[in-house]
């Protein structure tokens, strides 16, 4: 174990810290079921905005960016489109606004606003919902999980403290050992302290990171400073033609087995199924998960826009600094580095912890261990916070025990907390790498997730039994899949997923009586949908001829475009600027002023029209 005092004291204040952050919140969180799981509905959106990035800098995520990085180089900046990332900027531009309008705690509330509280299907639309938000929930625990315990494996070496444990443990389960040590301080915080502790902590993570970053920033553009970077042909590049030409061969041959492994050889074809599917699933809105939440806990539709774009701005700079130096000190001190997976081949995810562990200054390893462990507890304990919100409030509140007092409902969300931490502990244990959860998570899961939810939004005729069936039907071909298609190849079955689900949904909506009349119109009063909605427009405006239908898709769709050009500016920039890219830094940077320009008239300007 290489840490130095001053290091470990920084990570132990720091854990301190997020024990006396729950338990200051304790008192707070425990004054209803609206404080405790959503914050009262009173925090301001930039703080919402800043507890939401922080959860979406995961530690798992974060090393597995810098193994892209480190393989693809600039062309890296492209593959989270999986997520899709740019799902941020669909958000922004006016899907946060229409879920907002609901006003409902959890996305199973959500669908009494589109569906009504009773008639056919609405029961099982409601349970399915909950079972994959709950699926995604126990998936992206289990993932954080992994990665929390591979990264902590490096600094401290299973050798010095296996003398120490009582029992032995396989060398393949180690990591998962340490994931169930630190996850036991994840639980603690996020439990007492609820959504308010949640936020506090994740901003206290944020300025650690801040500080960490650019500190390492500047360390990498020193050493670029005096070092060549031995890569292959166009790995400075972010375009790219049918083809990666990416050839590592007489410079990191593994490399090439990695990209082939990967399936990212064709990227063309690639991107272009990543981006379908990418559309597709931005249409969709937020999964049930801790964006969601985040974004109903805002205090109105126009701060949840607000906050969605906020995320982006203080997000993308700052990790991609992370993830650019840590990548350029990687690839300069890469022979220095022990990247075994323990099987005789090379895990590209141990970069970043092998490159803390060897490279950075005293002070600095203990802040970017405090951050990146600190950006573990926080995707964990959001991603927990709605766990817990769809048991408790969509089940147990619901089913079980609708009069449950303040007090016992907050019990209900400790016992259900340590419940589901558990199972995703449990769950943690099956997955070999960060990447194979990953995309189980997005290419599958989520390929089974979409069709229904594209066209709750969209299409007045989609009833609560064709939610139910094309949620139903993409699940269980998500979960049929894996065992038949490498996790390597699930995008390009996305396709297939998607039209199962599809033909579930329509078939599903075609077997049952169109919504009631009235939850439609007073739905699209509400919400202001823009999409196939005209029996029902013309029913509102019969009853209200002064209503102004929502006539902005073009204006959505213009802004959305734009939007994801500026997200790709903030992705690259630092990127470029960590390694003196000067010109296209400065093009990033005009294209980037530009954008925002247009977008203060465009988006800002009208962020209360409908």
């Amino acid at each position: 174990m290489k840490l130095h005092p001053i290091d470990i004291a920084i990570i132990a204040l720091y854990l301190l810290s997020t024990i006396f952050i729950g338990l200051w919140y304790r008192k707070k969180a425990r004054q209803n079921k609206e404080s405790y799981m959503l914050g009262g509905k009173s925090l301001p959106w930039y703080k919402l905005g800043l507890s939401d990035a922080s959860d979406m800098f995961d530690i798992s995520g974060t090393m597995w960016m810098v193994s892209l990085c480190f393989v693809y180089g600039m062309k890296s900046i492209w593959i989270p489109w999986l997520w899709p990332v740019f799902n941020q900027v669909f958000l922004m531009m006016y899907l946060s606004r229409w879920l907002r309008r609901s006003n409902a705690s959890t996305g199973a509330e959500w669908l009494a606003t589109r569906f009504g509280k009773s008639g056919p299907g609405v029961t099982a639309s409601q349970i399915v919902v909950i079972g994959f938000a709950l699926l995604s929930c126990l998936g992206f625990m289990a993932y954080g999980f992994i990665g929390l315990g591979k990264f902590i494996e490096i600094f401290v070496p299973w050798d010095m403290i296996k003398g120490y444990i009582p029992f032995d443990v396989a060398p393949q389960y180690v990591p998962h050992v340490y994931g169930v040590i630190f996850t036991l301080f994840a639980m603690f915080y996020s439990i007492l302290g609820g959504m308010h502790s949640i936020v506090v902590g994740d901003m206290v993570k944020y300025g650690i990171m801040t500080v960490a970053c650019i500190w390492i920033g500047f360390i990498a553009a020193g050493q670029l400073s005096s070092h060549h970077l031995n890569v292959p042909n166009g790995w400075f590049s972010p375009f790219f033609g049918k083809h990666l030409n990416l050839n590592w061969s007489g410079i990191i041959s593994q490399v090439n087995d990695k990209i082939k492994s990967d399936g990212y050889s064709l990227f063309g074809l690639f991107f272009m199924m990543m981006t379908f599917k990418g559309f597709f699933a931005a249409l969709a809105g937020p999964a049930p998960n801790y964006d969601m939440q985040k974004i109903l806990s805002t205090r109105s539709p126009e701060e949840a826009s607000k906050m969605s774009g906020f995320v982006n701005i203080i997000l993308l700079p700052i990790r991609y600094t992370l993830i650019i130096s840590l990548t350029a000190l990687g690839l300069i001190y890469y022979h220095q580095m022990n990247l075994s997976d323990g099987a005789g081949g090379i895990d590209f995810e141990r970069i970043l912890p092998a490159v803390i562990n060897n490279f950075l200054p005293v002070g600095l390893v203990g802040l970017l261990l405090a951050g990146l462990l600190g950006a573990f507890m926080s995707t964990f304990s959001g991603t927990m916070n709605a766990a817990q919100a769809y048991i408790v409030n969509d089940i147990y509140l619901k089913y079980v025990n609708p009069k449950a007092s303040a007090a016992k409902t907050i019990s209900m969300n400790y016992i259900v907390g340590v419940v589901v931490v558990a199972i995703g502990v449990f769950l943690g244990f099956f997955i070999k790498n960060v990447n194979e959860a990953l995309q189980f998570i997005v290419s599958a899961l989520y390929g089974g997730y979409i069709a229904s939810n594209v066209l709750k939004w969209h299409w007045w005729r989609f009833n609560a039994t064709g939610f139910f069936w094309g949620m139903l039907s993409g699940i269980i071909a998500a979960m049929i899949l894996p065992f038949f298609v490498d996790s390597g190849h699930l995008l390009y079955w996305f396709p297939v997923l998607f039209g199962i689900s599809l033909a579930g949904s329509i078939i599903g909506a075609y077997a049952a009586p169109p919504t009631d009349m009235a939850v439609l119109k007073s739905f699209y009063k509400n919400v202001r949908p823009w999409g196939f909605w005209v029996p029902v427009k013309e029913a509102v405006l019969s009853d209200d001829p002064t209503f102004q239908p929502n006539k902005n898709f073009k204006l959505n769709m213009f802004n959305v475009v734009i939007g994801t050009a500026a997200q790709c500016c903030l992705t690259i920039l630092p990127m470029y600027l960590v390694l003196s890219q000067k010109m296209p830094l400065l093009i990033t940077v005009g294209i980037l002023a530009v954008i925002v320009m247009i977008l203060k008239k465009t988006w800002w300007d009208k962020l209360g029209d409908y």
